[in-house]
């Protein structure tokens, strides 16, 4: 197995090898500086243009970077020789909806009527934040981010709906404006946050008890602020009560060979 300090220095494409070697199965924070790391979502082609209109409306926490061909586990647009089926350190399986359980590859689940859906994620912009000495508590501590649902309603498309997910950073209280300015240069890694300060305000009640990841603490000086999280079709996808569906385990993401400033996610295999 491969320790998570030894990974940083790592390219996309090697980490997706390791990856695929079940030589590494935890989060993912803090790896692949300068490429997009990606929220998935897979699910059957009868429901594929609902979900991408789900995408399409509520662009904020489900930007849309990549979508497969219906029935190929090979996710082109967003590298090189990226098998989504055993590419990701961990997947959540969902069954009528309920998280029915987690697996490190899913290839005995993967059928021809699949469609994969990759979405940007904040671990993008958090190399940009480290990079102007903004701690990212997280990474510091090899912990996966905090993140909780709120009461801000997503626009519904079809079966999916339900309420946005975000993510949680604490931040200087100094350097909060500074913080937004710096995440509107990455719109398909969520962009700028939704919001920040007092958590009831978007219906998060304790901090300390995130619905995903594990917790940070309160740090002084600083304020909770809340980006848009790419698991909010999970919750999307317990509303739609799908048979079938399967997304990456919150935290363990699919990295890609996308450039993190690129305008038009596409690549050339």
């Amino acid at each position: 197995m491969f320790d998570y300090q030894e990974l940083k220095s790592k390219a996309p494409q090697a980490l997706r090898q390791i990856i695929r070697g079940g030589q590494y199965k935890a989060h993912t924070a803090g790896l692949a500086k300068g490429y997009l790391q990606a929220n998935l979502m897979i699910l059957p082609q009868a429901h594929a243009l609902d979900f991408m209109r789900f995408c399409q409306r509520n662009p904020k926490p489900c930007p849309l970077i990549a979508v497969s061909d219906t029935g190929n586990p090979f996710l082109e647009t967003a590298g090189v020789d990226i098998d989504i089926r055993s590419d990701v350190p961990a997947y959540a399986i969902y069954r009528d909806g309920m998280l029915a359980g987690e697996s490190h590859d899913i290839g005995s689940l993967w059928t021809d009527e699949m469609v994969t859906f990759a979405l940007g994620c904040s671990f993008t912009f958090e190399h940009a934040l480290l990079e102007v000495g903004i701690d990212v508590w997280h990474i510091t501590n090899n912990t996966t981010v905090p993140m909780f649902k709120t009461s801000i309603e997503t626009v519904p498309a079809g079966a999916f709906s339900g309420e946005t997910v975000v993510s949680m950073r604490m931040i200087p209280e100094e350097r909060v404006e500074e913080v937004y300015g710096i995440c509107r240069q990455f719109p398909l890694a969520h962009g700028a946050p939704l919001h920040a300060g007092d958590p009831a305000a978007i219906g998060v009640r304790d901090l300390l008890r995130p619905d995903w990841g594990d917790m940070a603490p309160s740090l002084p000086g600083c304020v909770p602020v809340f980006w848009a999280c790419g698991v909010t079709p999970q919750v999307a996808i317990k509303a739609a009560r799908l048979p079938l569906s399967i997304a990456h385990k919150p935290g363990h993401m699919l990295v890609t060979d996308i450039p993190d400033g690129a305008e038009i996610p596409i690549m050339k295999p």
